[in-house]
């Protein structure tokens, strides 16, 4: 057998024989574990927003900088 071959069956063998844990997941993990994917969610939006703006304005090869073009696009909002 290579060992590569043996390293896997290890693997495999060891994560179907072990037995139960009885962990204890109280409902604050599943708050925090929802707040996580929620603010992945937020900070990959924003980051997608900034870097489609830079894209853009890299493109329209306006005067502007980047960061003054998302800054306009902020004010135009209020």
């Amino acid at each position: 057998m290579r060992k590569l071959d043996l390293i896997l069956l290890t693997t495999v063998t060891y994560f179907t024989i072990t037995g139960s844990s009885y962990a204890y997941l109280d409902p604050g993990t599943g708050s925090i574990i929802l707040q996580g994917i929620i603010g992945a969610i937020a900070g990959a939006s924003i980051f997608a927003r900034t870097y489609i703006i830079r894209v853009k304005a890299f493109f329209n090869r306006s005067q502007t900088s980047p960061d003054a073009a998302i800054s306009d696009r902020d004010d135009s909002k209020e």
